[in-house]
């Protein structure tokens, strides 16, 4: 067994064994003695205590406290106006309380230092308050730990730190930075109505007994990022951002958000978890908590409220649940089982750019429709917008540019975002919501379009020609249109050239031999005379009207026709009722259920 170091602080070690325990009591020196507070002669310990005042600076690392002696060592610090004990600069590190640790009510108006002591019994810091740095680094708290009502004014230092008890941290304020990282609870740990002004970080921390955590709310970051909780869990957070990259989740998970921008890149899910977008303010204790916090931050999005995940990628989507969510912005590239994501409640995308644009000399209009983030990004690159100005608003009018713009390299291409939606169709299509699948599919068929990898030119022209007639299948407005245009021609051309000036009439003519009499009757060919003024009549249109409407359900109205008029008639019956199709498909995709 390696033998323990000394401290860096003269210390008292009392208690020294040669062979079992060379460094013995670990606590510093009181000053003016060479002995701990804990190892003090009784009359030099009261001398000590005599002398202290409320406010005074106070250094006992290393200190074995019992129950009662740090209830002397506070009582000498109270301040006679509050009847609470009052602490300047106060030095605990490495201390060690056994019994109940009373610091309930005590003011900490210089920076407080416990990091790595130690709490074998139940720690009490309720209503305590924090004027400097509260450094519990490392510390260990082996009883029931409270923190309710605390007011943590600078920084809150709780990194490594390990809670073996229930652990109330209810209605504590942390007005700085309150950092949690590689800390371990392994019971319950209570955060209802906690208030963070700065960030709080949670990174790589083990929840093994945590079956809920909040309602908190913070104006800035809440970070989980590498977290793990072990048992079914229920969250609830009201934050500008929260950051969930690795998190790991061993069972089920209820994610409750409002405001909050939730990154889960790298996500482990090994269960069911859902991510909701709280549409009311949290509440604790039967009362609405307040969200003051978050108006006074300048962080709150336009829709009260309204959360938004950024990034599912590379997470296992087959367990993940989002509901009301805002994926405006949303990663989906590099997720797994993303036909089995699903999506329920109000669940928004963006949109594509709004107004008219040039595209060379040529103006174009983008159809309305959902749109996931990496097409925007890849076209933003493909039209070589600039990089916005930092914070500044999306324009509606522009597609919007990815947070590798205009690295080509770190930006998915068609081949990519074609598969994104066709991932995310068949999650619409099974959750038998068809027309929420439509624009999907229209998105995956607008990437295969403009893919030059893994498209053929055929089929890329194919794709051409199926977008401009009927968008797809899905426009009915331009199958529509280009079907009333093919009649229009198809009228035009029938009485330009396809319908006889007049109907022939049946002439009989006959041959006399001997007693006999023959008579054969013919029709002559239909034949098409005079100019245009007498071929463009209304009598004209309205023969040449009535064929291509037969034209349209494959039916003859038995008209008789010129040559030319044949092969128009035929033209029409193929082209006209593949238009009418088109748009009854385009319309049934949208209302189908």
């Amino acid at each position: 067994m390696s033998t323990p170091l000394p401290p860096s602080w003269p210390h008292c070690g009392h208690g020294a064994d040669p062979v079992t325990d060379p460094v013995g009591c670990r606590g510093i020196h009181v000053p003016g003695h060479v002995a701990c507070l804990a190892h003090l002669a009784d009359t030099d310990r009261f001398a000590y205590l005599t002398g202290l005042a409320a406010g005074a600076a106070i250094d006992h690392r290393g200190t074995p406290f019992t129950q009662e002696l740090l209830a002397a060592l506070l009582h000498a610090l109270k301040d006679p106006t509050t009847g609470k004990p009052h602490l300047g600069p106060a030095e605990f590190g490495g201390a060690q309380f056994s019994g109940r640790a009373e610091f309930g009510g005590a003011l900490f108006s210089g920076p407080a230092h416990f990091g790595e002591a130690l709490f074998s019994g139940s720690a009490y810091f309720a209503g305590a308050q924090f004027a400097g740095v509260a450094h519990f680094g490392a510390a260990q708290f082996a009883g029931r730990t409270w923190f309710r009502d605390a007011h943590f004014s600078d920084l809150a230092y709780f990194r490594q730190a390990q809670f073996s008890g229930p652990v109330h941290f209810e209605g504590a304020q942390f007005s700085d930075l309150a950092r949690f990282s590689e800390a371990q609870f392994s019971g319950p740990a209570h955060f209802g109505e906690a208030l963070f002004s700065g960030a709080a970080h949670f990174r790589e921390v083990q929840f093994d007994g945590v079956s809920t955590l909040g309602p908190l709310v913070c104006a800035d970051t809440v970070v989980l990022s590498g977290a793990v909780f072990v048992l079914p869990v229920t969250l609830e957070i009201a934050a500008a951002q929260v950051v969930c990259v690795r998190t790991r989740w061993e069972s089920t998970a209820t994610v409750r958000v409002r405001y909050a921008a939730v990154d889960l890149s790298h996500a482990v899910l090994t269960a069911p978890a859902a991510v909701i977008a709280h549409p009311t303010s949290f509440a604790h204790a039967d009362s609405a908590m307040s969200e003051d916090l978050l108006a006074g931050s300048g962080l709150q999005p336009r829709v009260p409220g309204r959360a938004r995940v950024v990034s599912v990628q590379g997470v296992d989507a087959a367990h993940l649940v989002v509901t009301d969510v805002d994926l405006t912005d949303c990663l989906f590239s590099g997720a797994f089982h993303l036909d089995q994501i699903r999506l329920e409640g109000r669940t928004t995308f963006a949109a594509a750019p709004t107004g008219w644009h040039r595209r060379g000399i040529r103006p174009i209009r983008f159809t309305r429709r959902r749109v996931v983030a990496e097409e925007h990004h890849w076209r933003a690159h493909t039209a070589d917008q600039p990089v916005p100005p930092a914070g500044a608003a999306p324009d509606p009018r522009l597609w919007r540019s990815g947070p590798h713009h205009p690295d080509p390299a770190r930006t998915p291409g068609p081949e990519d975002v074609a598969a994104l939606y066709r991932q995310l169709r068949k999650a619409f299509e099974d959750g038998k919501n068809e027309p929420g699948a439509a624009d999907f599919y229209y998105g995956e068929c607008e990437m295969r379009r403009h893919d030059t990898t893994g498209t053929t030119a055929g089929e890329r022209r194919l794709l051409w020609g199926y977008w401009l007639l009927s968008g797809y299948g899905l426009r009915a407005w331009r199958a529509f249109t280009w079907l009333l245009a093919a009649m229009t021609v198809t009228v035009l051309l029938l009485m330009g050239a396809g319908l006889p000036t007049r109907d022939p009439d049946p002439a009989t003519t006959g041959t006399l031999t001997a007693s006999r009499i023959s008579l054969h009757t013919s029709t002559p060919a239909p034949a098409l005379h005079g100019g245009w003024r007498q071929r463009m009549t209304w009598a004209r249109a309205e023969k040449a009207t009535r064929v291509a409407v037969n034209s349209v359900v494959f039916r003859s109205n038995g008209q008789n026709l010129t040559t030319a008029g044949t092969y128009i008639e035929m033209a029409s019956r193929i082209l006209e009722p593949t238009l009418l199709a088109l748009a009854v498909l385009a319309i049934r995709g949208r209302i189908k259920r």
